[in-house]
């Protein structure tokens, strides 16, 4: 399925954009944009794993409000979706992270306000390069097809963060 999902519009939009001259900030924005409105998501981010410090670094983000910025700014391994996605380095899910009681979120993910969400990591090859996180603000469960697709964009931002 994954060759399948190399092929997918999105998966070939996103690499055309990451291929681009410009700011890689401005350019990681408007790939961010862009799979927010193509999965019908009204939130984002997008996480660089520092390499010397091992931590995530937000480089891009729609919909964070104000409160949550200066906590998701940085993430450790192994906290939160995002940390949680890093660290075992496959996608981390929740139908409805208002409701969820598995401790994947914090209990500050409520004020995103969103409820389907997902994380997953970018990959290239086995190495980490960092996370790609998108919430629903309906309960969602991400299809395999979705979750195939979002593996591929992030591998595409892996590749391009280097």
């Amino acid at each position: 399925m994954i060759d399948a999902t190399a092929q997918h519009p999105l998966v070939q939009e996103i690499e055309g954009w990451l291929a681009r001259d410009g700011p890689i900030e401005a350019i990681l924005q408007a790939v961010l944009e862009k799979i927010l409105t193509s999965m019908d998501c009204g939130l984002g981010t997008i996480h660089g794993l520092g390499r010397q410090s091992g931590l995530l670094r937000l480089r891009a983000q729609r919909g964070l409000a104000a409160s949550l910025f200066d906590r998701v700014r940085t993430i450790p391994m192994g906290k939160g979706m995002a940390g949680l996605a890093a660290e075992r380095r496959h996608p981390v899910q929740l139908c409805n992270l208002q409701t969820d009681t598995s401790g994947a979120a914090k209990p500050a993910a409520r004020e995103t306000r969103m409820e389907g969400s997902i994380a997953v990591p970018m990959l290239v090859a086995t190495e980490l390069r960092g996370v790609l996180g998108v919430a629903k603000p309906v309960a969602h469960e991400f299809t395999e097809v979705e979750t195939a697709v979002l593996l591929s964009v992030a591998a595409a931002l892996g590749r391009a963060l280097g």
